[in-house]
């Protein structure tokens, strides 16, 4: 048995989550299904990023305190992503006791390891309020792009990042004077240090070959070392024996990972040091946007060796999501938040969706509302589904819901059987996309052999009955099977059938042969088609909530 610990990066506590998002933690929740079915031991944790300016701002704008807002956002993301049935072994946050005292210990030991440099920097200072203005507090003219009304840390128009004093034509956002530079003591990690090991460590196919490569472009003009300093005002942890200093976000943001972890052994009594220690044979994988690559591939692991700890196993990094193949965009009409999708449309169409156009690959993936319809209604329902309403009608019907002790067709039933290996393999290689097309094509030949056989047109002749009992089970067995192999991206289509046949919780183990004089339970619809007027619905909500 393998011991796994699985991460998605922490989603920000300001906002809602919303489909792009979900690319990342449905992904993630398919591959530790696929994991948990195979019986190992993996634990899937996560937690809000809860620190930082924009918290400060989000929570001033609305009035609250930052405690108010993050409990508030923690308890709406939790909400969502149990209603698209991504299921954390553990969710939590990074305001936490666990959190600040690991931050601590980190620091500390990079500190004691001589990693941590004290450098005095120019900074925007506002007169008025007399403070020292955190890159969020400011608002200018991009550097880059000439955008005006950009953060002083990053441009939301080109993307590009800067220091806040390079920003042109600065204003304070708090009394909206223009600031001042004024010199401060900022602490900064020097990761240039660690420059070795990073070459070492990306070696090990740690990472898909894409990343590596721009890793190594980063490499090779040198790190610069990484300023893990903020001036108060700030929400998050004050960095011990420091007046009025606190850790930038990103330091003990991934530091959360570990935390979550060990907020779940407490509560469960796991052996968090056998996940954690710096030799550890447990697994632990990452699962990021490639966007925050940087951080993950270099930062991160120098911190973790740095101070001890285990690095990590892999960091898997996939592309963005784009709908009807433009950016998400709200002046478009084509950004969704989780619930708008959740109040037209149900979590397992996304889910099979998404699965279908997600590979190894960091491939930006596009939700075509058109081709999504299709998908689902022609193969999820259509297809698959099908199999176990039309072959249930006649077991429920004609012969006490009682499936026969042979099979009729063993051939094509050993066929599915021993796809069941590959189907694994595609899992556990996140290679969704193959899975989809091969259970459909399976799908396809069931069909195919149903509609030969014509159940519908031998029942009606006595001395077919047997035939017809048998082919029907064979139906029944292997849409078990399909939903079975589906199980990972659809787990409440599967618990539905599992019901309804009465048979027991599906793994990868009970999926080695068919069940055969098994009394099943009466079918009932388990998902219906996707209806063009609840697309729609759902866009008009979407740009309803825009205008707003």
């Amino acid at each position: 048995m393998r011991k796994i610990l699985v991460t998605s990066a922490l989603p920000y506590a300001n906002g809602s989550i919303h489909l792009g998002h979900l690319v990342e933690y449905l992904q993630t929740d398919i591959w530790v299904r696929n994991q948990k079915m195979s019986q190992n031991q993996c634990f899937y944790i996560c937690a809000d990023d809860a620190h930082g300016t924009p918290i400060m701002l989000k929570a001033k704008e609305l009035q609250m305190t930052p405690e108010e807002l993050i409990s508030k956002t923690q308890k709406e993301h939790m909400e969502d992503f149990k209603d698209f049935h991504i299921e954390f072994d553990n969710y939590y946050t990074t305001h936490s006791d666990e959190n600040r005292e690991l931050s601590e210990l980190i620091y500390e030991q990079l500190k004691e390891n001589g990693n941590i440099e004290s450098r005095e920097i120019e900074q925007f200072y506002d007169e008025q309020e007399n403070m020292f203005l955190p890159d969020r507090y400011i608002k200018g003219t991009c550097p880059k792009c000439k955008a005006d009304d950009q953060y002083g840390d990053a441009c939301e128009i080109c993307g590009a990042t800067y220091l806040s004093t390079d920003l042109l034509n600065p204003k304070s956002v708090v009394s909206n004077s223009k600031p001042v530079t004024r010199k401060t003591e900022h602490f900064f990690f020097k990761l240039s240090e660690y420059e070795t090991f990073l070459k070492d460590w990306l070696k090990d196919s740690r990472v898909q070959n894409e990343i590596k490569n721009k890793m190594d472009e980063w490499l090779k003009d040198g790190l610069a070392s990484w300023d893990i300093t903020r001036d108060k005002p700030y929400f998050g942890f004050q960095i011990p024996n420091e007046k009025d200093k606190y850790f930038y976000v990103w330091l003990d943001a991934p530091v959360g990972y570990i935390a979550s972890f060990k907020n779940l052994c407490d509560k469960k009594s796991i052996d968090f040091m056998e996940f954690w220690k710096k030799d550890s044979d447990t697994e632990l994988y990452h699962f990021i946007g490639k966007d925050i690559a940087y951080f993950h591939v270099l930062f991160w692991p120098a911190m973790l060796e740095g101070s001890k700890f285990r690095t990590p196993s892999s960091v898997f990094c996939h592309g963005f999501l784009t709908i009807d193949g433009e950016k998400m965009s709200k002046s478009r009409g084509t950004f969704f938040n989780a619930r708008t999708y959740l109040k037209h449309l149900d979590p397992e169409y996304l889910r099979y969706y998404f699965a279908s156009r997600l590979t190894d690959k960091i491939e930006d993936i596009d939700l075509n509302f058109d081709d999504f319809v299709a998908r689902v209604n022609s193969d999820l329902v259509g297809k698959i589904v099908n199999i176990g309403s039309r072959c249930a009608k006649f077991i429920n019907g004609s012969y006490d819901s009682q499936l026969c002790s042979e099979s009729y067709n063993k051939q094509l039933i050993t066929e599915i059987l021993e796809s069941k290996n590959l189907i694994v393999e595609n899992y556990e290689n996140r290679n969704f996309s193959k899975n989809i097309r091969l259970i459909s094509s399976l799908a396809d030949d069931i069909n195919k052999y149903i509609d030969n056989e014509k159940p519908w047109k031998m029942i009606k002749d006595k001395e077919n009955k047997d035939k017809v009992h048998k082919v029907c089970s064979d139906g029944i067995n292997m849409f078990r099977l399909l939903i079975g192999y589906l199980k990972p991206v659809i787990p409440n289509i599967a618990l539905k059938v599992e019901k309804v046949l009465q048979c027991d919780c599906i793994n990868w183990s009970n999926l080695d042969s068919i069940l055969t004089s098994h009394q099943m339970g009466e079918f009932k619809p388990v998902i219906g088609r996707i209806e063009k007027d609840s697309i729609e619905l759902m866009k008009n909500e979407a740009k309803g909530e825009i205008n707003d």
